[in-house]
């Protein structure tokens, strides 16, 4: 397997005496997490005998996937150690003649996690995805690190630049004795010019910057700058033939003083619509014409009832039927919403799936369906979702990555959709 000079780095690191840790961050797929993996594991088995180790990354799942999984692919491995991995434990134990280690599989996921790794003493510890860990986390995970000649291993994707672990281990790299690696896509030999071009075509804007440059820059202006009503807009009816085979779901943001948002969405294959849009706002606007009183949970459902039963709506030319499609329907809905979910579940007539709300991924991952086309939003039905598309910003005065909270209500249920649908079991959107 070819190696680039920075993946070699990464194997010599633990023989480098004026290192006690590693920082290797940079683009995406630049092969960064396969080698800092091996390394950790053959670094750990020729220095340790029945010692303990820690695999950090955002989830378990996470580490399981990105890092034991392909682990227990790597022939090299198979036919020179045993390798044995216990789901239940989340422990993978290695062992080579009589010498055997255990690697413990850990979740940073949030300010709690910190004390599921308390109590373990560790020779050293790999943390992957660590910009996405709390600190209080990575620093309970360091302090486990006590055996004398622990190192450290840190693998990420750039955030912003007022992030903890930039500020901390990056600028201070030479007085943390860590040894950094900034890798490019160019920085792993094992990607084509093709599949670089692709990765380079799937972000724009602040996740170009991050996930292909590999900056640690600030979050600001559009959210969705690649966003135009030439390339993801489309006119008319979406095609019954497409409304017959595709997927139904209907996304909701819920709000009681803010707006409700429903969006109609159709998932053909790899190709997302958004067909359809309620929008009812019920604060005052002194350019209002009227003002919408604050409806009930059950006004609102039995709004949603008739938006997926069939509507009609209104064009220039006049008034057109929308085909009706009787299919089963899910609903994608703020977890937060909890009584308005209680009343679609008390009738009975959809399935309700509580959204996983994670902003940032969500953002991401909604980004990538706009940059690669896939996304397609009809512009007579969603004035207020492409609207939103053209106003919704981060905001430059926070000190972390955060929208502004406006604008945001239809963005808020497309996000919903996309991060707990349009991803797939490796945390993916379907295509990468």
């Amino acid at each position: 397997m070819p190696m680039s000079e920075k993946q070699k780095q990464i194997i010599r690191f633990p023989y480098m005496p004026q290192y006690d840790a590693i920082i290797c961050d940079g683009a995406v797929r630049s092969g960064k997490t396969s080698w800092m993996s091996l390394s950790f594991v053959l670094w750990a088995m020729g220095a340790y005998d029945r010692q303990n180790f820690a695999i950090c990354s955002k989830s378990v799942g996470a580490a399981e996937r990105n890092i034991i999984r392909p682990l227990m692919g790597i022939k090299y491995l198979r036919d020179n150690f045993e390798l044995r991995y216990n789901r239940s434990s989340h422990e993978m134990i290695v062992r080579r003649g009589s010498r055997e280690n255990r690697f413990y599989i850990f979740g940073g996921r949030d300010e709690s996690s910190a004390s599921l790794i308390q109590g373990l003493t560790a020779a050293g510890a790999l943390l992957d995805e660590v910009a996405l860990m709390p600190r209080s986390f990575v620093e309970q995970t360091l302090a486990r690190c006590s055996v004398p000649g622990a190192k450290l291993w840190f693998n990420c994707n750039p955030e912003g630049p007022r992030h903890w672990f930039y500020q901390t281990w990056i600028l201070g790299a030479e007085k943390m004795r860590a040894l950094h690696l900034h890798f490019t896509l160019d920085d792993n030999p094992g990607l084509t010019e093709e599949t670089k071009a692709q990765y380079r075509n799937r972000y724009r804007g602040t996740f170009y910057e991050r996930y292909i440059l590999g900056r640690w820059v600030l979050a600001e202006g559009l959210i969705y700058p690649n966003f135009s009503e030439e390339q993801h807009g489309y006119r008319g009816v979406l095609d019954p033939a497409i409304k017959r085979r595709a997927l139904r779901y209907i996304a909701i943001d819920y709000g009681i003083h803010n707006p409700t948002v429903f969006l109609d969405i159709y998932l053909d294959g790899d190709q997302v619509y958004i067909d359809n849009e309620y929008y009812y706002d019920s604060r005052a606007d002194e350019n209002a014409e009227q003002i919408h009183p604050q409806l009930p949970d059950i006004k609102h459902y039995e709004a949603l009832v008739d938006f997926i039963e069939g509507e009609t709506y209104e064009m220039m030319q006049g008034q057109y039927k929308v085909t009706r499609v009787k299919r089963p329907v899910d609903i994608i809905i703020d977890p937060s919403a909890a009584s308005f979910i209680a009343q679609i579940e008390m009738d009975g007539r959809y399935s309700v799936q509580q959204a996983d709300n994670s902003v940032l991924d969500g953002i991401r991952n909604m980004s990538t369906l706009l940059a690669t086309g896939k996304l397609h939003i009809s512009l007579e039905r969603c004035p207020s979702t492409i609207s939103e598309l053209y106003e919704y910003r981060w905001d430059e005065k926070a000190k972390e990555d955060k929208p502004v909270k406006e604008f945001d209500h239809a963005m808020d249920a497309a996000r919903y959709w996309c991060q707990t649908i349009y991803v797939d079991e490796r945390g993916l959107i379907y295509g990468e």
